[in-house]
């Protein structure tokens, strides 16, 4: 079984299946519309499994490679090698997990373990990645309810387990000056928020950027997002969006996702830098206390 750190992890290796079978069936001169009718199954499942929303089985795999003629043996293999590792299960996608989190959610703890890179921008809250467990609940009961509170609350706190692996992702924060300016469950939790802040600063696999208030307006005001990169080439960015409508995994779209990671760079322009921002959470922290 494959775990945290040992590989790409399911969520990628399905990405890669949905993308190879994409690519397959396009080679072939087939629509997702023949495709259907010549396995008679539903087109919606043809588009689920080509947008990585569902693993397919080896079985259901080997019928569509057997449509797909052109390819050969060893592709073949390696195609059920990652189907077969797209349905391992990983700690996020069982159990009280799965009932609680969203398939967003579920998705986003993918990529974050699969990651080499991850660059994220908050505009009003300390990214999950960095709360305080005190913190997190606050949040959490806040936007919940206290249904589901403790496994959620665990969920977050177990996501930040990739902090402390052995090869850990590089991880590029970059705060609006408000996500530590706004008192988030009462003076003495964000004065220990803060302090956990510039504590994480120190680790030589993470980076936290404030932007302050005086530079005015700037790209990050359209809504915080996270661009997560891998170790393949092979495997493209993924841009992780939250907005109002809720929470949006953006992976077809190359153009958005770079103008999200040109985004990141003119924040990190307009920041006080790694060395300013720890300075300046270390001097807020002092100050609340």
């Amino acid at each position: 079984m494959m775990t945290d750190g040992d590989g790409p992890g399911p969520v990628l290796q399905r990405r890669r299946v949905r993308t190879e079978l994409r690519k397959a069936r396009l080679e072939t001169g087939l629509t997702q519309e023949q495709v259907a009718d010549a396995m008679d199954w539903s087109l919606s499942k043809v588009i689920r499994i080509e947008n990585g929303s569902v693993a397919i089985s080896t079985n259901d795999l080997k019928a569509l490679l057997r449509l797909y003629k052109p390819i050969d043996a060893e592709r073949t293999d390696e195609l059920i090698a990652l189907a077969r590792a797209s349905r391992e299960r990983s700690w996020w996608s069982g159990g009280a997990y799965r009932e609680v989190a969203s398939p967003a959610l579920r998705q986003l703890i993918g990529y974050e373990s699969a990651a080499s890179i991850a660059r994220s921008f908050e505009t009003l809250l300390v990214p999950g990645l960095l709360q305080t467990e005190e913190y997190a609940r606050t949040i959490i009961t806040e936007f919940e309810g206290p249904g589901h509170l403790d496994t959620l609350v665990e969920i977050r706190m177990r996501r930040q387990d990739l902090l402390d692996r052995a090869d850990p992702p590089l991880l590029f924060f970059i705060l609006d000056e408000a996500v530590v300016r706004r008192q988030i469950g009462g003076k003495a939790v964000m004065r220990r928020q803060i302090r956990s802040l510039a504590e994480a600063a120190d680790r030589p696999n993470v980076t936290i950027e404030v932007v302050p208030f005086g530079a005015g307006a700037h790209p990050g005001l359209k809504g915080p997002f996270v661009v997560i990169e891998f170790p393949d080439p092979e495997d493209d960015d993924v841009l992780y969006l939250e907005n109002p409508q809720g929470d949006l995994v953006g992976r077809d779209y190359p153009e958005e996702v770079l103008a999200h990671r040109e985004a990141f760079e003119v924040l990190r322009d307009l920041s006080l830098g790694p060395e300013g921002s720890r300075d300046y959470l270390a001097k807020l922290a002092d100050e609340k206390a």
